[in-house]
């Protein structure tokens, strides 16, 4: 058998050629193509690997943003509360207060009006002792009251304790602003005179006296001079039952100070 040698040759030739054009034509861009994929794949699966990382760190930071708030959430709602229970505790503090000071209002209130009934009633029961025993003093001795009032008032002259006296005296020593006698009625000119003569008898002096009239001593006749006072009026007497009257309006009051005697020297 005879080898066509230029037939192989040609052969061998389309083969090589054919080779190169595949490797250049086709092998070459399907190996192109397949490394861009790949790399298209890697860039892909980088960048879900970047954004699944920057999803986890958003995630965290939201996280810890979420806490923070939750912290400070709690937080304003305990100040809040508490700030409201302060408040509360504030309020019913100054209502209390409030009602304690209206409280204290109404009994004063209370109080004062006891005590202008307390004097009120004293006033009349005064007036009208003033006007029984005088009717009384009428009726049984023929004698009015007022002249009765001068000769009580002269022996209780007579009978002051020396201190007292001393006392007196002194406020009536000669040069001095005259001395006042007040009495709740006018004393005629024989009173003042009976008086007057008492006075100077008793202190061994002559002394000036002005006679007044004052709703004050109700019932009775007061001696002042220098600021030191002799006084006998029934006041004294009605005091036990002004006393009686506070303790039947206020019962819940102090009993007051025994009264002070009649014949008493005031400064």
């Amino acid at each position: 058998m005879l080898i066509d040698w230029f037939t192989v040759g040609a052969q061998v030739l389309n083969f090589v050629v054919l080779v190169w054009l595949m490797k250049h034509f086709l092998y070459q861009p399907v190996l192109n193509a397949i490394a861009a994929r790949e790399k298209r794949i890697a860039d892909q699966i980088a960048d879900a690997a970047a954004k699944e990382k920057q999803a986890v760190t958003e995630r965290k930071t939201f996280e810890d943003k979420n806490a923070s708030f939750d912290q400070q959430r709690a937080g304003l709602l305990d100040k809040a509360t508490a700030d409201a229970k302060a408040e509360g505790l504030r309020l019913a503090d100054e209502a209390q207060k409030a009602a304690l000071v209206l409280a204290s209002k109404h009994e004063h209130a209370l109080a004062m009006q006891a005590a202008h009934l307390q004097q009120t009633i004293a006033g009349r029961a005064a007036l009208e002792v003033f006007a029984v025993a005088r009717k009384t003093l009428g009726d049984l001795a023929d004698v009015d009251l007022e002249s009765r009032m001068v000769g009580v008032f002269s022996r209780r002259l007579r009978e002051l304790p020396d201190s007292a006296k001393t006392q007196l005296a002194a406020a009536l020593k000669p040069g001095a602003e005259p001395a006042v006698v007040r009495s709740h009625f006018a004393l005629p000119a024989d009173q003042q005179a009976a008086i007057q003569n008492e006075v100077n008898v008793c202190f061994s002096a002559d002394v000036s006296l002005r006679f007044e009239t004052t709703d004050g001593a109700v019932c009775g006749i007061e001696l002042s001079a220098g600021g030191q006072k002799l006084a006998w009026t029934i006041a004294d007497y009605l005091r036990d039952l002004q006393q009686s009257v506070a303790a039947l309006l206020v019962p819940a009051a102090k009993p007051a100070a025994a009264p002070k005697h009649p014949d008493a020297v005031a400064p």
